[in-house]
């Protein structure tokens, strides 16, 4: 390996090259509390500047559209949280100034997110931006923001936050690389959707200094510094092959030799539908609705359902749209619902769990969409999250046919229900893998785990191959078998899967030119012939570079 060449995680594809430009360091605190005079006053300066974050986020909210506008909206509704403004204010009280007593509250529940686990630890990242944000307002600094040299770059950072990451200009930012995170992200989902090359979980960037020439694959997560001239008229020649292929993707999701493998959108409500239309999508394999329930202080009416579910239907008219029903649990917590206190969140009661507490949580939902999608011309079918039993899966899909829905499917999202995929397609109609959670449980690892982000990489081989038995299993009952997590976005992986017997992949809207462009210059037989490759790989970095290898000796070989 060249010295010259970094390593991390590849999260959104594409090679540039670039000048490094640097985050702007969070302002540090003053060594020492100042003198507070008023404390009430105090009390009052700290609830304004937590209010004057939320209002920002709000405004580049607006600004915003599909998951960045989601990720800022959430982002917002924590800093507006009255806890954290109630337990600043007892901080404030007990003797310190409004700057630290801002630190002090975040740190508490920083903590306790961590403490948690699963989705609330993923959100620290948010925390840490939020508590940064404030404390320039109440000291009178600076924003922390997006460095603007005055020509395009590639910015370097330890991590980025949502509020960074969701309104970074693709004209400016060439490439993203930061030290911290890994494949499941915001980083790496918001770096997707905006169509720039990203790589994460990259240790050595601390020592990069502004100025620093950089190549950076955000396919392979090669970063390599002061690269010659070679290596970068390489990179122009991969960019213009990418750009060619980008504008010639056209048409359903096939390969070389006509073999369909739809092609899908992942959407978190109506605001994301356009941009899925626009890309040529043959449908949405994945509704999150959860934007429904969360960020609200009591459960959404019947009507609230209906309405919601029918704007994001009415873009696909005689397509399909997949929902998943409601995948929220101890880790994900809601308002106006208890689900009390669970010691492993993560291995807890979440997604269809919870009807196992109050049914009606789910049936509420089932009736809802049965009745939007009466109306709405769309081809929609229903999916539950966390299955882990064909009992459970034989209980989901009686339960939403007596509720009007006639296609029902299930997530497999952790290792028992890829082992017994066989019998749990015989009560269902189609299964879709949700590869983030199931690498998570696969590997016994934490998404939040930086230094393990390597462990949740699609391409590790116990992942593989849970995925290959789903969808043989799949091919073995005649029914569609997708997989709607971030692999589906990753070209390379998306022959593999193919190859694997994969029957659809859902992606970020922006994902899809690349990997219906890469799909349709490949036969399914080379298909099954790189999925051969990649399970026979002792390990993910090598199943990734013995497909590319293949895929680029092939490319290179003369025609006929």
């Amino acid at each position: 390996m060249p010295a010259a060449e970094l390593h991390g995680i590849g999260v959104s594809p594409g090679v540039v090259h670039g000048p490094v430009a640097r985050l702007a360091a969070a302002p540090a605190l003053p060594a020492a509390d100042a003198p507070v005079a008023d404390v009430e006053a105090e009390v009052a300066a700290a609830r304004e500047a937590l209010g004057a974050v939320a209002d920002a986020l709000d405004a580049r909210a607006a600004g915003a559209a599909g998951v960045a506008a989601d990720v800022l909206t959430a982002q917002a509704l924590m800093a507006r949280d009255p806890a954290l403004a109630d337990s600043t204010a007892a901080v404030i009280r007990s003797g310190r100034d409004a700057p630290h007593a801002v630190d002090a509250a975040f740190a508490e529940h920083r903590a306790m997110f961590l403490q948690i686990g699963g989705y609330l630890a993923e959100r620290v990242s948010d925390l840490d931006d939020l508590r940064t944000r404030a404390v320039a307002h109440l000291l009178g600094l600076p924003m922390p923001g997006i460095p603007d040299p005055g020509h395009p770059f590639v910015l370097v950072a330890d991590d980025l936050a949502p509020a960074d990451t969701a309104t970074l200009d693709p004209a400016k930012v060439l490439a993203i690389v930061t030290r911290r995170g890994g494949p499941t992200g915001h980083t790496a989902i918001l770096a997707k959707q905006l169509g720039i090359p990203a790589v994460t979980a990259c240790p050595d960037v601390e020592a990069l200094a502004d100025g620093t020439i950089l190549l950076v694959d955000g396919s392979t997560g090669s970063v390599v510094r002061e690269p010659g001239q070679e290596l970068i008229d390489e990179a122009r020649a991969a960019q213009a092959a990418l750009a060619a292929r980008r504008a010639s993707s056209h048409g359903p999701g096939r390969t070389a030799d006509g073999h369909p493998v739809r092609l899908y959108v992942n959407i978190g409500g109506a605001g994301d539908a356009a941009a899925g239309t626009a890309a040529g999508a043959q449908g949405v394999g994945l509704l999150r609705t959860e934007f429904l329930f969360q960020g609200r202080q009591t459960a959404p009416t019947h009507a609230e359902h209906v309405a919601a579910y029918a704007e994001a239907f009415a873009p696909y008219a005689g397509r399909t749209v997949i929902v998943r029903t409601l995948d929220v649990g101890a880790d994900k917590p809601l308002a106006y619902l208890d689900m009390g206190d669970e010691e492993n969140p993560a291995l807890g009661v979440r997604g269809l769990r919870l009807a196992r507490r109050d049914p009606a949580f789910l049936t509420e939902q089932l009736a809802a969409i049965a009745e939007a999608a009466a109306a709405s011309g769309a081809e929609v079918g229903v999916m539950a999250p966390m299955v882990a039993t064909a009992y459970e899966a034989e209980s989901f899909a009686r339960t939403a046919r007596e509720h009007g829905i006639a296609r029902v499917g299930v997530m497999i999202e952790v290792p028992a229900a890829a082992l017994c995929a066989a019998q749990i397609l015989t009560h269902v109609d189609f299964a879709s893998l949700g590869t983030n959670d199931l690498a998570q449980y696969t590997m016994a690892t934490d998404r939040l785990a930086g230094e393990l982000a390597d462990l949740l990489d699609p391409w590790q081989p116990a992942v593989l191959q849970l995925i290959a038995a789903s969808a043989a299993a799949g091919v073995a009952a005649g029914k569609p078998v997708g997989v709607c997590g971030e692999a589906a976005s990753d070209p390379l992986l998306g022959l593999v899967l193919a190859g694997l017997g994969i029957t659809s992949l859902s992606m970020a809207p922006a994902s899809l030119a690349d990997v219906r462009g890469t799909l349709a210059a490949h036969t399914l037989a080379q298909c099954r012939e790189l999925a051969a490759v990649a399970l026979a790989a002792p390990s993910a970095p090598d199943a990734r570079a013995a497909v590319g290898r293949l895929v680029r000796e092939r490319a290179a070989a003369p025609a006929g």
